[in-house]
């Protein structure tokens, strides 16, 4: 009877010691884990806080809605502030002048009888504006006779619309006759159709660069050249006439063609309807963007495999380092960061959004945290029917024109990216009345995003205010002749001097 006893001692010790080590080994996994969790390697830290940026929100709005103690909260409306959220302070002191001087000749008086420029566009509809702005620009310098410019149909937008198509090509022709002579098409020779001689011009090309390059062609090829891959080919700094009418052709005579007009008056008429006031977002964050940028929003291998796939359509698209590019300000904000950006520059729940984008990466679920904030979100296609927008849905350029129109017409104009359409936005609202027109100062508000939970909400909108000063389309927030021309029309933009009275003369907010 002895022996049953104490094996089942034996057995009853081996079973206490097996369940210690069972608690002992449980309570190190928990350990590692949270270690894991909380203090990532080197190598992940970096990833992590990328990743957490896009996940994070959900749990900030649970936070501020059950947890009254947690930091950082953020409130759903916009707080009081010492300005006008909807319009620029000093807009009143300022228009835009680009009236010809008297000794600008008429173009009768100086254009060479059989002279002909031919311009060939790039890009998509904005880098393409740019291109056919400078083109009348181009022609002036050489005298020559303009024909109208042919539109990139074969670049990654693969659109089919021509010049007709986009703009009003006679009131193009009619508004700049004094200034340039432009016809449909170039004359016959005889039964023939005149082929053009065809050349590229570097880019940032100045007056004596046309005047060297491209005048010669003329006079020894015929006097017809066609200029090809036509974009920023015209110098920043020209003479003050020549950028005056820089401004006459992209602010005046290149209007949309009715259709387009037609249908984005509609859209504006119906964000109006929705809304006193509204912002509009340019927000690039399709896959081909975040591609071309190079920058890493800590999606992991799946995230960095598809747009590697996308990276090779660019053959010359060098290899960036996604860090470095954020912290020079170079990758878009998020919809998240965008989203926390306008709550802390006073913008509401209330307030109603329309966001002009291609395709989202990531789709909805990348939308969400900015949906949260801003639940009234629309765009042109929940606005409109398919049956309204159809005779537009296959050519990208014109829906790009139909967003440029909304955008335009806001009362605020937000962009996540300093691309082409915001830089074009971004001049043509100075030009008519410096709208509000807000700029991420991205290099500056990387470190902030990345460290917003370690702070409270009213530390964290004061730092966004501060460091968006300067980024706000208000007057002279940037030095004239600085940035793209067509960003920044210092020439076109004059002080009303009577309206000033006895406030002074303004500083320049340098940025």
């Amino acid at each position: 009877m002895a022996l049953p006893r104490r094996r089942k001692l034996h057995y009853h010790r081996l079973g206490s010691l097996v369940q210690v080590a069972s608690a002992i080994s449980g309570t190190l996994l928990l350990l590692f884990a949270f270690l894991s969790f909380f203090f990532p390697s080197p190598d992940e830290s970096e990833h992590f806080h990328l990743r957490h940026r896009q996940t994070s929100f959900n749990a900030v709005v649970k936070d501020s809605v059950s947890d009254r103690n947690s930091v950082f909260k953020i409130p759903s409306t916009g707080g009081k502030l010492d300005r006008d959220i909807w319009s620029s302070k000093n807009a009143k002191f300022f228009y835009g002048c680009s009236n010809a001087s008297a000794r600008f000749a008429k173009a009768e008086a100086i254009t060479h009888p059989t002279r002909y420029l031919a311009i060939a566009t790039s890009g998509g509809l904005n880098q393409q504006r740019t291109g056919i702005t400078d083109a009348v620009v181009a022609a002036r310098i050489l005298n020559a006779t303009l024909v109208v410019p042919k539109l990139d149909q074969k670049s990654f937008w693969k659109d089919a619309s021509d010049f007709t198509d986009i703009f009003d090509v006679d009131w193009f022709i009619s508004f700049l006759s004094k200034d340039v002579k432009i016809i449909k098409q170039l004359p016959k020779r005889g039964w023939r159709t005149w082929t053009p001689y065809t050349m590229r011009v570097p880019r940032k090309c100045s007056e004596r660069c046309y005047l060297n390059h491209v005048l010669p062609v003329l006079l020894k090829r015929h006097n017809a050249v066609q200029l090809n891959k036509f974009d920023y080919r015209l110098a920043n700094r020209l003479d003050t006439d020549l950028q005056k009418l820089r401004c006459r052709v992209n602010y005046h005579a290149l209007q949309f063609a009715n259709p387009i007009l037609e249908m984005g008056k509609m859209l504006v008429q119906r964000m109006r309807m929705r809304s006193k006031h509204y912002i509009a977002l340019h927000l690039r964050f399709e896959p081909d963007m975040l591609a071309f940028s190079g920058c890493d929003y800590g999606g992991g291998e799946k995230e960095k495999n598809e747009l590697r796939a996308i990276q090779k359509r660019w053959k010359t698209l060098h290899k960036n380092n996604p860090d470095k590019e954020r912290r020079q300000g170079r990758c878009p904000l998020t919809p998240e960061e965008v989203g926390l950006m306008l709550r802390a520059l006073g913008y509401g729940s209330d307030v109603h959004i329309y966001v002009a984008s291609g395709e989202v990466y990531g789709g909805e679920e990348t939308l969400r945290p900015l949906k949260a904030l801003f639940p009234n979100f629309y765009s042109k296609d929940t606005i409109a029917t398919n049956e309204e927008l159809g005779q537009f849905l296959s050519f990208s350029s014109r829906m790009a024109a139909l967003d440029f129109i909304v955008c335009d017409e806001s009362d605020v104009f937000v962009t996540n990216n300093n691309g082409n359409m915001a830089r074009i936005l971004a001049g043509r609202r100075k030009y008519f009345g410096h709208k509000p027109t807000i700029r991420p100062n991205a290099k500056k508000l990387y470190r902030l995003f990345l460290s917003r939970n370690n702070m409270t909400w009213e530390e964290f909108s004061s730092r966004i205010r501060t460091l968006q000063k300067g980024f706000m389309g208000e007057p002279k927030e940037v030095r004239p002749g600085r940035g793209e021309f067509h960003e920044n029309p210092s020439t076109c933009i004059c002080e009303d001097s009577e309206a000033m009275g006895g406030e002074g003369r303004f500083k320049t907010q340098e940025t």
